[in-house]
């Protein structure tokens, strides 16, 4: 078999690490004894990735290298080392994995893998969510309250490798044959769970406090969060921008009357995800709140580029222009010379 590349993008965390998982359990299933590595464009060069696999294992059969931040592949060099060493690799078994969490690469770091190799991970819709926590419940011999699951899906993330993670907390709390109750969820989430972007959401747009104290306990969470065990600002900043998102959406329902089940339809299940979102849009207009989605973006990608050194301040710098600015960026100081 010769050497392959894949291609995997998109903010559906769960799905995509599942697929990563497939193939390489199917990799070790093959040829035995497989070197897997993961590495980031942001701190390992496309050019060490490129010397791992073109020199392989030393004690394994076949190499896998994931990939992580391929939006950040760029440069033509970079790409045409890639390139080649796929193109010279035909006798080689090695597996070169790409991920992004965007939904797309530059176009000619695109073209060089298989089409049948590229897949994008879309987000979930709301409906297949709600689908998503019954199944794993049932699955796992539970069952779960309507409203149970609407406040799952107030609570976590909504990528399935969070919803997971956060649902397989029941199990262990619970006998087989139990209904999940939204006491339970209170219980189980709200008491123990670790901050996330949807928390932090949450305290930006608290009733009854100040700005400055909205942002005391916005970074207050910025800081809990990324002095967690393998913290990373990218699902932070893409749970926000799902927030933001769902902000506009809220803002254009409501251009006019809006019912409960149109509410409902397009997402904001309980009443606490209504009250939560009247309150972010008495903060943000529809167009700050799409100015924060595009900000949102571009920040991916320049907090990607900054490096972990910078990546609190950056963060920090980001939470301030949303809470103190509705959005607005913050002047840059120039030294008169």
């Amino acid at each position: 078999m010769a050497a392959q590349a894949y291609l995997f993008t998109g903010p559906e965390f769960g799905a995509k690490g599942d697929k990563i998982d497939s193939i390489k359990a199917d990799l070790k299933k093959r040829l035995g004894d497989v070197e897997f590595s993961t590495c980031y464009v942001s701190e390992n060069p496309v050019s060490e990735v490129v010397s791992t696999l073109q020199s392989g294992s030393l004690f394994s059969a076949s190499s896998c290298v994931v990939y992580r931040e391929a939006e950040l592949i760029k440069k033509k060099d970079d790409v045409g080392a890639l390139s080649e060493w796929l193109a010279s690799a035909s006798d080689s078994q090695n597996v070169l994995i790409l991920v992004s969490d965007e939904i797309s690469v530059d176009k000619k770091l695109e073209e060089i893998v298989p089409k049948q190799n590229r897949q994008i991970f879309w987000e979930i819709s709301e409906d297949r969510k709600n689908a998503w926590i019954r199944d794993f419940f049932s699955k796992n011999g539970f069952g779960i309250e309507d409203d149970a699951v609407s406040l799952i899906l107030d609570m976590v993330e909504g990528d399935t490798l969070s919803l997971r993670t956060e649902c397989s907390r029941f199990l262990y709390c619970f006998r087989p044959g139990a209904t999940i109750t939204a006491g339970d969820v209170e219980n189980i989430l709200s008491h123990n769970r670790e901050e996330n972007a949807f928390t932090l959401f949450d305290a930006m747009v608290e009733t009854g406090l100040s700005a400055e104290k909205r942002l005391e306990n916005s970074l207050s969470i910025v800081q809990k969060i990324m002095m967690t065990k393998n913290s990373s600002p990218v699902p932070l900043i893409a749970g926000l921008a799902s927030c933001f998102r769902k902000l506009g959406l809220w803002h254009s329902l409501h251009s006019g009357p809006v019912s409960e089940a149109v509410l409902k339809k397009n997402g904001f299940l309980s009443k606490k995800a209504i009250a939560q979102y009247e309150r972010a849009a008495r903060i943000w207009s529809f167009a700050q709140a799409s100015s924060i989605t595009a900000r949102l973006s571009a920040f991916d990608v320049e907090i990607r580029s900054a490096g972990s050194a910078f990546q609190n301040t950056l963060l920090f710098m980001l939470v301030y222009e949303m809470v103190m600015k509705n959005g607005s960026p913050c002047s840059k100081y120039v030294a008169d010379l």
